[in-house]
């Protein structure tokens, strides 16, 4: 596949300038015109291709902007390099769901990134002839990690795991990324952070965990909505702090 891209790209359609040097990303484009119209001033939206909803606005006086990912390596994997490679995106902050594992990770708890490991075939395009785990930028960590500190957030941080599968045909297949101290599974940041560090860029996953793998134990719709906010705020200051 040709990299001579230009813009607007195969499945971007915004302009020049549309976008924002920081994006905060979640899987459902839904959830991106949420983020957008309850936390973003003056919110434009810059994308509608195939449905996956891009929007600018400012957040504290910062322009900030968001837009879906799609689920799965594959999904993020091209959204992520076209916003790095072809918009200038300087940062994405994936925010998403993710299952919990291990770590003494609980229902609700809000888990940030520093590694993501991955059962994904996604990584073979490098040509590694062993494992890889491509890790998050430590200052979009570093300032995630403040700003939860500030907000009264309590987070966990380690490696996270991004899985292909979502309906895993054996789900103990997990309890060896338990054992080797994997915190949560979810389906997107290995991805883009391959993305980010093969192309110059910062990328960081915050989660929250809206289930957890072994016990079964999930979140109502509810909590979903209210746990999301905390994640949510942390990336936006985050976002914020990032000028």
């Amino acid at each position: 596949m040709s990299q001579a891209q230009t813009i607007p790209t195969a499945h971007i359609e915004a302009k020049a300038g549309e976008i924002a040097k920081t994006v905060l990303m979640p899987g459902d484009p839904l959830r991106a015109k949420f983020i957008a119209e309850t936390f973003l001033d003056n919110p434009v939206q810059f994308n509608g291709v195939r449905g996956m909803l891009g929007f600018t606005g400012t957040y504290k006086g910062v322009r900030v902007s968001v837009m879906g990912s799609g689920m799965g390596a594959a999904s993020i994997g091209i959204y992520s390099y076209e916003l790095f490679k072809f918009y200038d995106v300087e940062n994405i902050i994936r925010v998403g769901t993710a299952g919990g594992i291990g770590g003494g990770v609980k229902l609700k708890d809000v888990v940030i990134g520093m590694a993501a490991s991955t059962d994904s075939n996604y990584l073979y395009q490098y040509g590694f002839a062993g494992g890889y785990a491509p890790v998050a930028s430590y200052e979009l960590l570093e300032t995630a990690v403040g700003s939860a500190k500030e907000l009264g957030t309590a987070v966990k941080v380690g490696n996270i795991m991004t899985s292909d599968i979502f309906y895993h045909d054996n789900p103990e297949a997990y309890r060896t990324w338990e054992k080797m101290g994997i915190l949560s599974v979810e389906m997107e940041a290995a991805a883009l952070y391959a993305n980010a560090v093969r192309l110059g860029k910062n990328a960081l996953a915050i989660l929250t965990v809206s289930d957890m793998i072994f016990t079964g134990e999930a979140t109502t719709s509810e909590e979903r909505q209210t746990t999301f906010t905390a994640m949510l705020k942390v990336g936006l200051e985050t976002a914020a702090k990032l000028g």
